[in-house]
């Protein structure tokens, strides 16, 4: 019981990190155009976020059943993965990249279970239709959404001011990035949940795989927490050093991208929220020119994207034999 206790609240400390280290997702580009105060744009987040959590638990289950063996699972394993998820989440913090914590999650489920159970402990097949294929495509299809929605933008409004059209999209940026906010919740409030849901299942306190609304509750007031607590770091890197971001731009890239979220939420897909936004934000600048797009820090955010899978798996390894040693 001991371990179970340690392996939720583990779990709901990986969640507060969530949070905080994924302000910037839909926070930046608000804050960055002036749309909203800094603090009161995370308060609007950290509601969103909350009222998320409630939407769906399709994500949930494919975090907790669709990357590693239920059946082998245990909660020693779900503990490691989230130390692993934790540190990464942490390091990529320090350094103001705007990594995924998804990603160093499932990286941190892959990671324990093969050094616990080897190869067949982890659902490859899953692995690569639920995780891999949908962080390619996700950011893609976000960054060709925000470029044509920001040319539409561009069209349907050339009779504007530039006065006039900044200070209407501003005003349209509170409920875009409420929408953003909403769809994050929706999206990884859920990857706890599953875990969580995982840990009781293995230890035998549930005798079949679901969301009790007790894990729910505490999943979502622990990522609001955490968005309240702000990413001001990664805020910095994802609202202005990538592209120098205008409120149209702004809220092109929100909206594509929670829509992108959300699809992909209904379907179960365990996205990269910092990919999707990261992806809408570079498609609006390239609307301006591609030199607009500051492509040297983008490249950094791709290699942390692409560092964090394996090496939230090695965290992970190296943690499963302090916690087998202890629990």
């Amino acid at each position: 019981m001991t371990l179970l206790v340690v392996t939720i609240a583990v779990a709901l400390v990986f969640d507060f990190t969530n949070g905080f280290h994924d302000t910037a997702n839909a926070v930046a580009t608000s804050v960055s155009t002036r749309a909203l105060s800094p603090r009161l744009a995370v308060l609007v987040a950290a509601v969103a976020n909350l009222a998320g959590a409630f939407v769906t638990t399709a994500v949930a289950k494919t975090v907790g059943k669709g990357v590693i063996d239920s059946g082998l699972a245990t909660p020693r394993i779900v503990l490691a993965a989230v130390v692993g998820a934790i540190v990464w989440n942490l390091l990529t913090w320090l350094f103001g990249l705007p990594s995924s914590s998804s990603h160093a999650l499932i990286g941190g489920l892959v990671g324990a279970a093969l050094v616990a159970s080897g190869e067949k402990g982890v659902e490859w097949h899953g692995l690569v239709h639920k995780v891999v294929i949908p962080a390619l495509w996700a950011p893609t299809i976000a960054f060709a959404a925000a470029f044509l929605t920001l040319l539409g933008i561009f069209w349907a409004f050339q009779w504007l001011t530039p006065g006039v059209a900044n200070r209407s999209f501003r005003l349209g940026q509170l409920a875009s990035g409420t929408w953003v906010a909403f769809t994050h919740g929706a999206n990884d409030a859920q990857k706890t949940m599953g875990v969580i849901a995982l840990a009781l299942y293995s230890h035998g306190s549930i005798d079949h795989f679901y969301i009790p609304t007790w894990v729910k509750v505490a999943a979502g007031v622990s990522i609001g927490a955490g968005t309240y607590a702000g990413g001001w770091r990664i805020m910095r890197t994802l609202g202005q050093r990538v592209f120098q971001i205008d409120p149209p731009a702004g809220f092109a890239a929100q909206v594509t991208s929670g829509a992108v979220i959300y699809a992909s939420t209904k379907y179960g897909y365990p996205l990269s929220t910092t990919h999707v936004v990261s992806g809408a934000v570079m498609g609006a600048g390239a609307t301006k020119r591609l030199s607009a797009v500051r492509w040297g820090v983008a490249s950094n955010i791709v290699l942390a994207w692409v560092l964090t899978l394996p090496a939230a798996a090695l965290v992970a390894a190296a943690a499963w034999y302090p916690v087998k040693a202890i629990f």
